[in-house]
């Protein structure tokens, strides 16, 4: 039998998703919980791989298993053996065919964003920080460049393993809440920094530091080197994995955004 669950976890707890040998990943942490609850060794595979400090509050994950528990089990059976900064939200049957990364048709981050003189100190760890006022008309603007098929490479990760940089991004939006700034996108897939990257460039136009022409400048130049440095990982979440109706997951589109 095959299920999917839902999971949100506080990245600065621990190490990124993946599976590390000093056992600080959230794969590593779930699969031990999975694991105790089956009563067998489990392999937990996820829709993304965030990096260290990277928050998630809609990733998709899914295992095998032999053992047959309530669907409430998978929930509250595995929550008991997790720490506090990991939670499964949903768990769901789903056919042999699902597999959480290769059958998800888009995912969708948000970076939260302040931007006051003082670094927060309620929000460290939960929310990104630049120290001066940006402007958010700006940003949105420059963002919209981004939509469609692009060569991401002016955004990739040097150590970044994705065979190709060409994505498909299909939404983005940049609005202020208060004194905190969300950015939001939506794409097929991602490579390794993306996000953080376009963050950076994007607060170098709010900042006033580049024009809203800049980037798409740099998607024609793909060139890491004329970007902005990639931004902290600290307000960045992955707020949900998109798949095919067939497999009846619970849509997580309209997923509550909660960072404090």
């Amino acid at each position: 039998m095959r299920l999917a669950l839902g999971v949100e976890y506080f990245g600065r707890a621990h190490c990124g998703w993946q599976s590390q040998p000093s056992g600080c990943g959230v794969q590593d942490k779930l699969e031990i919980a999975v694991s105790q609850l089956a009563g067998e060794k489990t392999t937990v595979v996820a829709a993304g791989r965030t990096d260290s400090g990277v928050h998630a509050c809609g990733q998709v994950a899914h295992f095998d298993t032999q053992a047959e528990r309530p669907l409430i089990a998978w929930v509250r059976g595995v929550n008991a053996h997790l720490p506090e900064t990991i939670r499964v939200r949903w768990a769901q049957p789903v056919p042999d065919d699902f597999h959480a990364r290769f059958s998800a048709t888009s995912r969708s981050y948000r970076y939260v964003l302040y931007d006051q003189s003082v670094r927060p100190a309620l929000a460290a760890g939960r929310v990104g920080w630049f120290h001066e006022r940006l402007d958010e008309e700006k940003m949105r603007l420059a963002a919209e460049s981004l939509l469609g098929e692009h060569d991401f490479t002016s955004f990739r990760a040097a150590e970044c393993q994705a065979k190709s940089p060409v994505k498909v991004m299909r939404r983005t939006n940049v609005f202020r809440q208060g004194d905190y700034v969300v950015f939001e996108f939506t794409a097929n897939a991602f490579l390794q920094h993306m996000v953080r990257n376009l963050v950076g460039c994007l607060v170098y136009i709010g900042a006033g530091r580049q024009p809203v022409e800049w980037l798409p400048q740099l998607i024609s130049a793909r060139n890491r080197a004329l970007a902005a440095p990639t931004f902290a990982p600290d307000g960045l979440y992955l707020s949900g994995v998109c798949y095919d109706a067939r497999f009846g997951l619970p849509d997580e589109s309209s997923n509550p955004f909660i960072f404090l």
